[in-house]
C-alpha cells in the first residue's frame, strides 16, 4: 500500500467525520422544529410562517448527507478491498450447474429489497441518475483533479460503477470524439434539481465549493460570494481560485443547480 493509497483513505475517513459532524447539526434543527411545531402547531397557520418549508429542506439535506456517507463508505470498502486477499489460501472454486445460476438470478433481482434502507435509497438513487448531468472526477494524479460536467449513461449495481459520457467534442488530436468512462460512485457528484431551489443546500457566504465555471463544461473551486437567497435570483456571486484579472479575482454569476460541494482533499 503506497503513502498516496493512505492519504486517499485518510482523506474519505475525514470527509466521513465532517458529514457526521454535518448529520448532528441538521438533526438538532430538525428535533427544534419538532418540538417547536409539538409545543405550537398553530404557528403554520400565521401569514408568513415558514416552519414546515424549513422542516422540508432540513430533511432533504438530512437525506443528502445520509446518500453521500454511503457513496464515501461504499469508496472505503472498495479501496480496502484492493489490499485484503480476495480468498482462503487454498480455496478453490466450484463449477456452477444450471441451479446455481438460477439461484444467483433470482438473488440478483431481489438484492435491492433486501439491503439496508440507506444502502437501498442510496441504489436508488444511483439508478435515477440514468440520462442526468452530474459532476464527475474523470481524472486524478497526483497533482491536480479535473471534473466535469458528463451526462450519467448506466449505473452497474454489481460493480456500483457509472458509465458516463463527456459531451463534449475532444481535442482535434483526439479524433473530436466524444469520451466514455467508467467511474466509481465516490467520483461522481449529483447537481442539485433545477426546478426545486427551495428543496436545495444553500452554501453560506464564505465556502468553498466546486462548480461549473461560466461558458464551459468545467468545474473548479470557488469561494461563496454571495447566496441565491440574499441575491434574491437562483445564482450564486462566485469567485473562482486562479481567475485573477488585472490583479482582482473577478465575481461571476452561477446558476445554483451548478454549484456543488467541494470534496475533500481537492486538488487544482
Amino acid at each position: 500500500m503506497s503513502s498516496t493509497d493512505i492519504a486517499s483513505i485518510m482523506d474519505n475517513s475525514r470527509e466521513l467525520d465532517r458529514l457526521r459532524k454535518d448529520q448532528e447539526e441538521v438533526l438538532v434543527e430538525i428535533n427544534k422544529l419538532h418540538k417547536k411545531l409539538q409545543a405550537t402547531p398553530e404557528v403554520v397557520e400565521k401569514p408568513g410562517d415558514s416552519s414546515l418549508s424549513r422542516l422540508k429542506s432540513l430533511y432533504i439535506q438530512a437525506k443528502d448527507l445520509s446518500e453521500r456517507e454511503v457513496v464515501i463508505s461504499n469508496s472505503l470498502v472498495s479501496k480496502l478491498d484492493t489490499f485484503l486477499p480476495s480468498g482462503a489460501p487454498g480455496q478453490q472454486r466450484r463449477k456452477m450447474d444450471g441451479s446455481d445460476q438460477k439461484r444467483r438470478r433470482m438473488k440478483s433481482d431481489s438484492d435491492i429489497s433486501r439491503l439496508s434502507p440507506s444502502m437501498r435509497s442510496h441504489i436508488e438513487a444511483c439508478l435515477s441518475l440514468k440520462d442526468e448531468q452530474v459532476a464527475a472526477r474523470v481524472t486524478s494524479d497526483a497533482e491536480k483533479d479535473e471534473w466535469f460536467v458528463v451526462k450519467v449513461i448506466n449505473f452497474d449495481e454489481k460493480t456500483k460503477e457509472f458509465e458516463v459520457l463527456d459531451e463534449e467534442p475532444g481535442d482535434d488530436e483526439e479524433g473530436g470524439v466524444q469520451k466514455k468512462y467508467k467511474l466509481p460512485a465516490s467520483c461522481i457528484i449529483p447537481f442539485p434539481k433545477r426546478n426545486d431551489p427551495s428543496g436545495t443546500q444553500e452554501f453560506p457566504a464564505g465556502r468553498n465549493v466546486l462548480a461549473v465555471y461560466p461558458g464551459t463544461t468545467a468545474l473548479y473551486k470557488a469561494t461563496v460570494i454571495s447566496t441565491p437567497r440574499k441575491r434574491k435570483s437562483d445564482e450564486y456571486l462566485l469567485e473562482f481560485d486562479d481567475d485573477e484579472e488585472d490583479g482582482a479575482l473577478p465575481q461571476r454569476t452561477v446558476p445554483f443547480h451548478k454549484v456543488v460541494p467541494l470534496p475533500d482533499g481537492h486538488r487544482q
